[in-house]
């Protein structure tokens, strides 16, 4: 009953697995289906492969680009380094300050103060003078201790000189006079 398909030239028409019965009714292989349960499995592992391809790329990717920044943690260490042994070795914090007094002279700025009154228990300050280190930090001190408050405040530095600009308040700016205000500034930034 069973016959292979063979056309009128006797070859199998290319297809093999094919099966006619009597009454020309088609039937499939038994091999057609574990055919394409490879194909599935042959599929899926392809699929498998090109996620852990992409993994694996991914993770190339991060291990390059840690050691790029490791290589530019080792760049910023080395002039970090390189810093802090030449301020050991030969720089001076006075010979800088001394640089920048002398910038301020040449540029022909002057230490001054300016004092105006805004209103009964508050000034408006302007004070101009050498940028040393810490000098703005003593300034601020001493105007607390003596009982003054300084809002909106600018702080503006070049060539060598700092303009400090703000409002005052505090108890004792009523009582002082702009020129005794002017006075006490001055000593205070000649005092730092």
């Amino acid at each position: 009953m069973d016959e292979l398909s063979i056309d009128r030239n006797g070859s199998n028409g290319g297809r093999m697995g094919r099966r006619r019965l009597n009454d020309d009714t088609e039937f499939k292989s038994k091999n057609l289906h574990a055919e394409r349960r490879r194909r599935q499995k042959l599929r899926d592992r392809l699929l498998k492969l090109r996620a852990l391809m992409n993994k694996a790329t991914i993770i190339e990717d991060a291990i390059t680009y840690i050691e790029e920044l490791q290589q530019t943690v080792d760049t910023l260490t080395n002039q970090l380094s390189d810093n802090k042994s030449s301020f050991e070795e030969g720089a001076d914090p006075t010979k800088e300050e001394i640089h920048v007094a002398e910038g301020m002279k040449k540029f022909g700025i002057q230490e001054e103060v300016n004092v105006s009154r805004i209103s009964e228990n508050k000034l408006w300050i302007k004070m101009v003078f050498e940028k040393k280190r810490g000098r703005l930090i003593k300034l601020l001190e001493a105007m607390s201790t003596l009982g003054l408050e300084l809002t909106d405040t600018a702080v503006t530095t070049s060539k060598g000189a700092m303009l400090v600009t703000s409002c005052v308040e505090g108890f004792c700016c009523e009582k002082l006079a702009l020129e005794e205000a002017k006075k006490l500034l001055l000593q205070i930034i000649n005092g730092i």
